[in-house]
């Protein structure tokens, strides 16, 4: 899939513009404090800005050249890398790793196993990987939280919305907070 960097931000510019809060995600995880955020699968890095603008420490990761070139050119202060996620190695690990607007149900069927542990791997020991999804598209929570244990994560929290609305057996959408099973 390839996507079109700054008509992805115009988007989410204009809801902004209108009123709409764009930045859930961010006040997600920022409830945690955190000094350091890997935003994985940054996109045109709209959160990862949000979140360096509160004073964390991040780094933007996405695949796809045009969100990055849109993240380069709004921030160019940032860190922002191409790469695969599944490929990731920064050499570093986060207090956060926040795959945010369904990174996993835009990596290729068959490869989240290799998506969540190339995240996971640069989460703290004390750290968090948080992801919000849609669900009934093709990777179910069972899934990923499998996957997750796979990489040393298991589930602290789960929610229906960014904004902490409980998740129940009818949500369709879900945040999910993995640790590490050594905390």
């Amino acid at each position: 899939m390839s996507w079109d960097g700054d008509d992805y931000q115009r988007r989410f510019d204009d809801l902004a513009a209108s009123g709409v809060g764009v930045h859930g995600e961010v006040d997600f995880v920022m409830a945690w404090a955190p000094r350091s955020v890997l935003d994985a699968g940054c996109g045109s890095g709209r959160a990862a800005r949000e979140l360096a603008r509160r004073g964390v420490d991040v780094v933007g990761a996405d695949v796809d050249e045009s969100m990055v070139a849109t993240a380069r050119r709004l921030s160019p202060e940032l860190t922002w890398v191409v790469t695969d996620l599944r490929d990731l190695d920064l050499g570093r690990v986060f207090d956060v790793v926040l795959m945010a607007g369904n990174v996993p149900l835009f990596t290729p069927t068959g490869t989240q196993p290799a998506l969540v542990a190339g995240c996971a791997r640069h989460v703290d020991v004390s750290g968090a990987l948080v992801a919000g999804f849609q669900l009934g598209r093709g990777y179910s929570l069972d899934a990923y939280d499998e996957d997750c244990a796979t990489a040393g994560l298991e589930l602290a929290e789960r929610w229906a919305t960014w904004d902490r609305e409980p998740f129940t057996p009818t949500s369709d959408y879900a945040v999910s907070v993995h640790r590490s099973r050594s905390t």
